[in-house]
This record gives C-alpha cells, structure tokens and sequence, in this order.
C-alpha cells in the first residue's frame, strides 16, 4: 500500500531532503579531516543537527551557540528542551521571516 495516498502529510518525493544534503555532497572532498571512523561520525553529528535546525526555521549560528551556552550553565539540562523543534527556544535563534 502507497502510504502517501492514505496520508497526506507524507511528502510525495525527497526532493527537500536531497535538496538540503546537496551542499555536503558537492563539498564532500573538501572534508579529508574526517578519515577515521570518529571523525565521521562527529561530522554527521553537526551537519544532521545543523539541518534540522534549518529546516526549523532557526539561524543555525545563533542556535548552536544558545545550546552551548545551556550546556555550559546548566548540569541538569534536558536534551528535548535544547533539540531544535523545542519550544522553548528563543526568538533570537530564529530566521525573520521576510513579508513580501
């Protein structure tokens, strides 16, 4: 069964998720630091993060140094409160929407 034809929430192609992962592509030679296992890993971390951040409507600059400075401050800090969907983060992470 076709899940999109069931529910239309479902993006009938992955045309944005390929969209957002071409700048990594296109660059991935310039990445030779990340020749061991770790490195890699640590590098999908960031950019899975930093996408996602993104495509939530937030300046991945000014939200990953909000995070920092949460990690930093706080020991008893929860992980869903910093993620970028949360509702809890500022107004000052987020892209201004342009009125046209």
């Amino acid at each position: 069964m076709l899940s999109f034809l069931t529910d239309g929430r479902i993006e009938l192609s992955n045309n944005r998720a390929e969209r957002s992962i071409k700048a990594f592509v296109i660059g991935r030679k310039n990445w030779l630091f990340c020749n061991t296992p770790g490195g890699a890993k640590s590098s999908a971390a960031i950019y899975s993060l930093i996408q996602t951040a993104i495509e939530n409507g937030l300046n991945p600059q000014a939200y990953l140094e909000y995070v920092f400075k949460q990690i930093q401050q706080q020991d008893d800090i929860f992980v869903e409160k910093l993620l970028p969907w949360s509702e809890e983060i500022p107004i000052s992470c987020k892209i201004p929407i342009k009125k046209s």
